[in-house]
């Protein structure tokens, strides 16, 4: 049994402290006051026995303890939602929320929302796009249907299950006419002239790229700009002498039609998984289920 002195309104002043990593932003957001989140947090933390946040620092982070609780308790509240949603009626039903990483944002999603908008057409589809932390977030707590893109690290899939679609690699780009396309033989080390545009160090991608450029010597890049926004990216790359290193779905289409041209770099190292992540033991909604039914399909086009 579960200890009845827990109560929903710690499970959700947690989670909210937790997600904004503030207890004034979660009292904020409650409804409720600073001492009062204070409070229900510390009743938690005397129930469970043990420390949820490391409160050493001006911004609030997880415990290794915390963190654990934190994946399992997201997930038993998202289940609860979808539970009350199914006895209301499914009214939450007719919209599926896709979280969507820059990779399927431009190659994959587009497509296949077209066609399932086209055969359910009275099933709204709602894209949302940021950063991973953020769409995990939100999937554990049923703010997100399911997500599509590169598989998170290990250490935050935990409560979560991967399905694989296809695999794709990180790519070097540059616009047409770029000074680097007339050198030949291409080495890694001509980079270093030249602006670099890299993925977030919160970016599934980024571990990826930087043990790339440690294992071919690249450790000092002049003028990193880091971005995740595929708006500024492309514009930037076109306009610039800038090198986009980015995942090769955000770029397909741009390199196909002849407005970026692919740097004759060897990034098979990077190549990974694409595909959903989903709450795990949690079952999916229906209408979610059609579209994930669609994008396999699409996907499919990609292997």
């Amino acid at each position: 049994m579960i200890d009845p002195r827990i109560r929903l309104r710690h499970i959700a002043c947690f989670l909210e402290v937790a997600r904004l990593k503030s207890v004034v932003e979660g009292a904020r957001v409650l409804n409720i006051s600073q001492p009062a989140a204070s409070k229900t947090i510390k009743e938690l933390e005397e129930v469970l026995g043990g420390e949820l946040f490391d409160r050493s620092r001006r911004t609030l982070t997880l415990t290794a303890f915390g963190d654990v609780f934190y994946r399992y308790a997201s997930n038993s509240l998202a289940s609860l939602r979808l539970g009350m949603d199914a006895v209301k009626g499914n009214v939450a039903g007719t919209i599926v929320r896709v979280g969507a990483l820059p990779t399927v944002s431009a190659r994959l999603l587009p497509a296949s929302v077209a066609a399932f908008t086209a055969t359910h057409p009275n099933i709204r589809v709602q894209v949302v796009t940021g950063p991973n932390e953020h769409l995990l977030n939100q999937l554990r707590t049923a703010e997100m249907d399911f997500i599509i893109g590169r598989m998170a690290e290990p250490s935050v899939m935990v409560g979560l299950a991967f399905e694989p679609l296809y695999a794709e690699r990180v790519v070097m780009v540059v616009r047409p006419g770029h000074p680097l396309l007339g050198q030949q033989p291409f080495a890694l080390h001509r980079l270093a002239p030249y602006q670099i545009m890299m993925p977030t160090r919160g970016a599934v991608i980024r571990p990826l790229v930087d043990r790339m450029l440690l294992a071919n010597g690249v450790t000092n890049l002049r003028d990193q700009i880091e971005t995740v926004s595929d708006a500024f990216g492309r514009a930037y790359v076109q306009e610039t002498d800038a090198i986009w290193i980015i995942s090769e779905g955000v770029v397909a289409r741009d390199v196909a039609e002849g407005a970026m041209v692919l740097l004759p770099v060897d990034t098979s190292e990077t190549l990974g998984p694409v595909g959903f992540t989903t709450r795990g033991e949690v079952a999916s909604e229906f209408p979610a289920t059609l579209l994930m039914d669609v994008v396999r399909e699409q996907a499919s086009k990609l292997r």
